[in-house]
């Protein structure tokens, strides 16, 4: 089998257990407290990364490991997946899995915001524009299939899936700045946050007393293809594609095969507005990313 043929199959494979997640997220938080979960697919997902690690044969990176380096994984750890998954999951229980996903892809976009004061980058022109086109698609994805009703989504669902994609930017930049090796970095990130969560529950007294087996197979899950096995498959389509941008660009094909999962798993019913706001928070990302 040729590269480029093994590069899609490998995207496609990641695309889809992505496109999946936002049913797991609505699944799991039925079963168990976000901290829990949160706490539980954190470990999980450091374990997966670990095994890709040990399956790349990079150890040696990681045991050659610096202060220095703990000390950026311990802030980009509480930034991700600490801070960012406890917003993210709070908007999922306040909204419909179909709407909180698509809000929170607006992250490109105010990526490009963040980067003017961090990176020191101009604005371009179209970037406004883009920013107001994606802007409208949060409008009438919170709309819920009436753009004239009062009856809306939750305010504060939108404000945190939205606000939770600052977080995500803000990770995105500073982890920009991180040469280490992605898969050893994303697992000292995780290891981090897993220990933050720990601390967190055992302040808090909030351990997990009993969890279902669709809670455990639920979380597990998660931890697996929300970045573990998921971000390998990702990085070998990369390494392998003869386009890097062809193959990126299919990622916006994940939150619409969402709406399947959605729609067929968690019954929810499908608002018009969701595919017509996607679209529009994807074409403001795609005329942001253009040239």
């Amino acid at each position: 089998m040729n590269r480029s043929r093994l590069s899609y199959i490998y995207a496609g494979t990641a695309i889809l257990f992505w496109a999946t997640i936002p049913t797991a997220f609505k699944i799991c938080l039925g079963e168990m407290p976000i901290i829990h979960m949160l706490s539980i697919a954190s470990f999980v997902s450091a374990l997966a990364l670990l095994g890709i690690i040990v399956l790349e044969k990079k150890t040696s990176l990681l045991r050659s490991s610096t202060p220095s380096d703990l000390l950026k994984s311990s802030v980009l750890g509480l930034m991700n997946p600490f801070i960012y998954y406890l917003i993210l999951l709070r908007a999922y229980q306040l909204l419909p899995a179909q709407v909180a996903q698509p809000l929170n892809m607006i992250w490109p976009i105010i990526l490009v915001f963040l980067s003017v004061p961090i990176l020191k980058q101009k604005i371009e022109a179209r970037s406004y524009a883009a920013l107001f086109i994606s802007f409208l698609g949060v409008y009438v994805i919170s709309s819920q299939g009436n753009l004239l009703s009062h009856n809306r989504a939750d305010t504060g669902g939108v404000l945190l899936a939205t606000g939770s994609s600052v977080f995500w930017a803000l990770y995105f930049i500073l982890n920009l700045r991180d040469k280490r090796d992605e898969a050893v970095k994303l697992f000292l990130n995780f290891l981090c946050a897993s220990i933050y969560l720990t601390i967190t529950m055992a302040i808090s007294g909030n351990w997990p007393e009993s969890i279902s087996l669709k809670g455990w197979l639920s979380v597990v899950y998660i931890g697996l293809f929300e970045m573990g096995i998921t971000f390998f498959f990702w990085l070998k389509a990369l390494q392998l594609a003869p386009s890097t941008a062809r193959v990126s660009n299919l990622v916006y094909l994940a939150p619409f095969l969402s709406l399947i999962f959605v729609s067929l798993v968690l019954h929810e019913p499908l608002y018009l507005t969701t595919p017509a706001g996607l679209l529009l928070i994807v074409a403001g990302i795609l005329i942001q990313n253009k040239g």
